[in-house]
């Protein structure tokens, strides 16, 4: 089977979280700065099998646009071109990063570990993509 990649896109850095092949599991994939986003995608795409992408699309709690909302789009309407045969979906980030940040104090992570903004950018990454896979099943 093939694996399905979730983005939690920032202006700066980008958390990278990945399924198991059997699309079971979402993990940790990596933190990847953003300018180098596009060519870090085209690599890993040559190397694995990724069915889809799952694209955080950041919201308000009344779910209104964001500044960061802006940025996403842009970067999906990029991805789009570039990866002209990849399946994108986008799904709402809304609460990610807290639930990132109270998932790594759950987990025991030191305070120094959580002040990572990489880590909560991957941790972050990893939930929205079982979130949709909850979504989907």
């Amino acid at each position: 089977m093939s694996r399905i990649l979730a983005i939690d896109y920032g202006a700066r850095r980008t958390g990278l979280a990945v399924t198991d092949p059997l699309q079971i599991i979402a993990n940790p994939l990596d933190v990847v700065p953003t300018h180098e986003l596009e060519e870090y995608l085209k690599n890993y795409f040559s190397i694995e099998n990724v069915e889809k992408v799952v694209i955080g699309m950041p919201k308000n709690t009344n779910g209104s646009d964001t500044d960061a909302t802006v940025l996403v789009r842009a970067f999906v309407n990029r991805f789009r071109k570039v990866f002209i045969d990849m399946r994108l979906i986008l799904h709402d980030e809304r609460f990610t990063s807290r639930l990132a940040f109270n998932s790594m104090i759950a987990g025991g992570l030191k305070k120094k570990n959580r002040q990572n903004k990489g880590t909560v950018d991957k941790v972050s990454a990893t939930i929205i993509l079982q979130s949709y896979l909850e979504s989907i099943s």
